[in-house]
Order: C-alpha cells, then sequence, then structure tokens
C-alpha cells in the first residue's frame, strides 16, 4: 500500500471512530490557505549515537528540517540522541510535520501546550509507519519550558527510553522585558536515567532495545494484558511483569541525551531550564555545598517572583527554571548538582530488568559545573518576574465538591478510580464544560489498590495548565512525605504534579477554548503504559 493510500486510510479510520462518539475531527486547518510562521519537519527514525566508547548505542530520536521561517528557531543540539529545540513565541502560527520513519506506529504530544485536541497528540491519531501528520495550531502559552514526546498507547515509555523526545522553549514581551541570562546563560538540563548493556545498548525491560525491536508473547504481551497495553509492549518474564506495575529505573545519569559528567561555565549568572525527561525517575535536586536553588519558573512558565529552595522535588515530566550566579564562587570551583537521598520512591531497582538499577531515592551526582576563570560579572536576579493572579476556587462549579481520581490497581493493571484506558471513552464524572472552572482531587492512599500498594505518580493533565491549590498526607505515610515536603514547588502555573504516597492534592483547571477529547494520567511512564490514564471530555 503506498503511503499516500495509507495516509487516508488512517485519518478515515480516526475520523469515523470520532464522529461515533461525536468527537472532532482531523480535518485541514482554518489558516491552510495562509503560511505560517514557522514551519518544521521532524522525522522520527533510528539511528546510531556514539554516546560510550566502543560500538554506537542504537536509539531513536526526532530529526528536525526547517521549511519556513527564523532559522534560530530550530537548534539541532549538541551531539546526544535528544530531537532539536524549537523556539518560538507567543502568538506565532507553527505548523509541523511528522513524518513515522520508525518501524510502529507513533504520534507526538505537546507536552504543556494550550492547543485543539487534534493537535495535541491523543493516541487515537497515532500514524502507521511511513504515514505523516500535520500539526498546525496558534502558541497560546506564556513564556516558559515545554517539551514533546511520543504519545502511542502502549509504546509510550519504550519510544522515550528509546530517544524520542525533543524541547519546545517559547518566548513572549514579559519575559524579554526582564533581561534574563540569554545564549551561552540560557543553559537546558534534560535529565534521564538509562541503562546499558556491555555492547552499549539500551536495556529496556530486560532485554536491550535501543533499535527498539518488538518482543513478542508473554503475560504482558499477548496474553493476559494485551488488549490493554498493546502486543508484545512488554515482552513478558518476571522483570517486565513488575516493571509495569513499578517502572523502568536506569543505573546511568544522562544529561541532554549524553553521557557527560560535567561542563565548565563562566563567572557570571545563568538561567537552567531543568526537565525530568526520565521514564520513572524522580530527583530531589540541591547543590553540593549545601548553598540554596534559587527557582524562578516551574512546568507554566516564570512564577511571579523567585523561591527558594535547600532542595527540588522534580517529578517525571516535571519542568524548574533556576537562576544560579556562578559568580559567587572562585574560579576553579566544582559545584555538583546531586539528588539527595529520600524516601517514598520506587525503591525495587533489583527487579528493573533482571539487573540492579540506582533505586529511586538513593543519592547519586546528576551534573558538575567547573567554575572558569576571569572575573565575575555580576547581575541582579528580578524580584518581581510575571503578574500572575491568585487562583480563585470559589469560581469553580464544584468548589465545594472536589471531584475524587483515585490511583488504584488490580490484578497487576493500573487505573483511575477502578477503571483503565478506553481508546475514546469518558465517564460522567470525567465529562466537563468548556469556559468552566473545576476542582479535582488526585487520592493515593492505596485504598483501591491491590494489597494496599502506594507508589508516588507523577499525574499530567493534556491541553491546560493547572493550579495546586493544597496538599495533605495522611499519618501512616507522614515520615517518607517529610523527606521531600520542603522540595515542592506548587507556586505559579502546573501541567504535572508530583503525588507521593498517601497524599492528596487538589488542583484547580479551567476548561477554555476547546472542546474534544483530552488525556490525564500518570507520567511515570510504564504506568501509563499499563492502564494508569484516562479521558476527559470538554463539551461546548
Amino acid at each position: 500500500m503506498d503511503t499516500r493510500r495509507r495516509q487516508l486510510l488512517i485519518r478515515s479510520s480516526a475520523a469515523a471512530a470520532a464522529a461515533a462518539v461525536g468527537l472532532p475531527t482531523l480535518g485541514a486547518p482554518a489558516e491552510r490557505g495562509n503560511p505560517p510562521d514557522l514551519h518544521v519537519e521532524l522525522r522520527a527514525e533510528p539511528d546510531r549515537v556514539s554516546l560510550l566508547p566502543g560500538a554506537p548505542t542504537r536509539v531513536w530520536r526526532y530529526k528536525g528540517r526547517l521549511l519556513q521561517g527564523d532559522a534560530s528557531a530550530l537548534d539541532a543540539g549538541a551531539g546526544g540522541y535528544l530531537g532539536p529545540i524549537i523556539r518560538v513565541r507567543t502568538g506565532q502560527r507553527v505548523r509541523i510535520d511528522l513524518v513515522n520513519g520508525l518501524p510502529e506506529s507513533t504520534i507526538i504530544h505537546w507536552h504543556g501546550l494550550h492547543v485543539p485536541d487534534t493537535m495535541d497528540g491523543h493516541p487515537r491519531f497515532a500514524i502507521a509507519p511511513g504515514a505523516r501528520y500535520e500539526y498546525d495550531f496558534t502558541v497560546a502559552n506564556r513564556a516558559g519550558s515545554y517539551w514533546f514526546h511520543p504519545h502511542p498507547h502502549g509504546r509510550t515509555g519504550k519510544q522515550v527510553y528509546a530517544g524520542l523526545a525533543g524541547l519546545f522553549l517559547v518566548s513572549d514581551d514579559e519575559e524579554a522585558a526582564l533581561g534574563l541570562p540569554a545564549g551561552a546563560q540560557d543553559l537546558p538540563l534534560v535529565l534521564q536515567d538509562r541503562t546499558f548493556d556491555a555492547d552499549n545498548q539500551f536495556v529496556y525491560l530486560g532485554a536491550g532495545d535501543g533499535d527498539a525491536r518488538p518482543t513478542g508473547g508473554g503475560m504482558m504481551g499477548g496474553g493476559m494484558m494485551g488488549g490493554r497495553m498493546g502486543r508484545g509492549m512488554m515482552g513478558g518474564g518476571m522483570g517486565s511483569m513488575m516493571a509495569g506495575m513499578m517502572g523502568v529505573l536506569g543505573d546511568r545519569i544522562l544529561v541532554n541525551g549524553s553521557v557527560q559528567d560535567g561542563r565548565e561555565v563562566e563567572r557570571r549568572a545563568y538561567r537552567l531550564r531543568l526537565l525530568n525527561g526520565s521514564n520513572t525517575r524522580t530527583y530531589k535536586l540541591a547543590w553540593s555545598d549545601g548553598a540554596p536553588l534559587t527557582v524562578i519558573g516551574t512546568d507554566g512558565g516564570l512564577l511571579a517572583a523567585p523561591v527558594r529552595r535547600d532542595y527540588l522535588m522534580l517529578a517525571p515530566a516535571e519542568r524548574a527554571e533556576l537562576w544560579v550566579d556562578f559568580g559567587r564562587w572562585s574560579p576553579g570551583t566544582e559545584i555538583t548538582l546531586r539528588s539527595l537521598a529520600f524516601e517514598g520512591g520506587m525503591n525495587m531497582g533489583g527487579m528493573m530488568g533482571g539487573r540492579a538499577a540506582l533505586p529511586d531515592g538513593a543519592a547519586f551526582a546528576v551534573h558538575r559545573f567547573t567554575v572558569g576563570s576571569g572575573p565575575a560579572r555580576p547581575a541582579a536576579l528580578p524580584q518581581r518576574l510575571s503578574r500572575i493572579e491568585p487562583p480563585q476556587p470559589r469560581q469553580a462549579v464544584n468548589a465545594d465538591r472536589p471531584k475524587v481520581f483515585e490511583m488504584t490497581m488490580g490484578m497487576m493493571v493500573w487505573g483511575i478510580n477502578g477503571a483503565s484506558f478506553d481508546m475514546l471513552g469518558a465517564s460522567e464524572l470525567e465529562t466537563v464544560r468548556l469556559g468552566t472552572q473545576e476542582i479535582w482531587e488526585f487520592r493515593n492512599d492505596g485504598r483501591g489498590s491491590m494489597m494496599g500498594m502506594v507508589m508516588a505518580h507523577s499525574m499530567h493533565v493534556h491541553g491546560l495548565q493547572f493550579r495546586v491549590l493544597g496538599r495533605s498526607v495522611s499519618s501512616r505515610f507522614s515520615d517518607a512525605y517529610a523527606t521531600v515536603e520542603d522540595g515542592l514547588v506548587d507556586d505559579g502555573w502546573k501541567d504535572t504534579v508530583l503525588v507521593m504516597p498517601g497524599e492528596r492534592v487538589r488542583v484547580l483547571l479551567r476548561f477554555a477554548d476547546f472542546p474534544g477529547l483530552f488525556l490525564y494520567h500518570c507520567h511515570m511512564l510504564e504506568h501509563e503504559d499499563s492502564g494508569l490514564m484516562r479521558n476527559y471530555r470538554v463539551e461546548a
């Protein structure tokens, strides 16, 4: 079947399924006759990258090609496997063509962006090998650090682990007026963990899978859970089964898609854009000399004012921006960003892939900075960063009756309120009205889980940014919670929130502009792939 006909069939089947449940279908964007401000082609394809001495590592990656727009809008990155950095401004119209050069279906989700549901990367729009998907949207977000990654059902964890991810950085006039560090001093740091085998290949779910060859059979592949998870996703074996429940941890930390212990920095102010791009691992970040961290932004952009923390918790998919003045250290000083020990992480490392991984919650070095020579070049940290109105929970239509979403597990399948993923389904509880605000409460106390299993979850809501209203934790988990609570930054706008064992987190969401079907799920990707994901439907 030629590519054009395959593409038509994919679109026709998706449109028919969407029409059957009253969803908008994918059609030509209303502005198709006008050229976009930026037009990029992203090709997802296998590749080989030299990460360690010896054999190159087989990866999957995004390769970008600028078709129209400013040349500075597309940055290929610095030698790792990660996809390009796309830089845009609020209000720009962007067209991005995804070309699937992989041996399996895929789709891209624009994590944190406020876009129509046909542009959001829902797995119902996943395209087959050789097919193309056209994204066309106007950037409506405020300045911030967003990102993109694959989102096919049952394969997201595998495809991200193989290397598919990239940054989508938005700027606006409010941010530009601050004069924040720019150029080489505006430094993205994408944190991921991987395990390599003796031949330098990624180990995922018990086998070297950097070339993402499908693995077949087994209880978790085509048997008991095959219909829920996609044939061959986990391949079989106890290690794979446990990974589906617990998540995948690597034993080596990678930064920006490469193995690098550190870098030299000038004695001046830097803006560090941190993204936790790991499948499962949570980081408790701190400076090696005990200096406080200065946080200026989170998922949805700049905070109203800087906040200081002795350490910072960063769950999978969360972002944080730090202001660091390296001029306060003398030339030659080595200062290391570390992850400190904490309780409540995924401490099943020895069961992942049949080998001992670096346990979640362990202490380890993340990235070393060596302060260069020369005089210090001091810069003033702005004390007011952005205009952010305080949340107004009384404006929610359910201000006195928050909707409850409980993390559950039964028969080794994750779910929310006892239900696993349904491609086109959304319950009455998951149906909201366009133009309204609601309060949701994510509960993680284990009451709905097999054997009372409770572990941390990183809850992400597609299509919007929300405000965190408050947290509470049961006394049973208070000791473990005390090891993380001072590092939680809930200020500003968020799209992903860490929900620790025993915790309840309330968030305020506004459903503006776009009707349709969107996802909410745990961003510990093996949890998502094995059922901890649901739809919510926005009705006009």
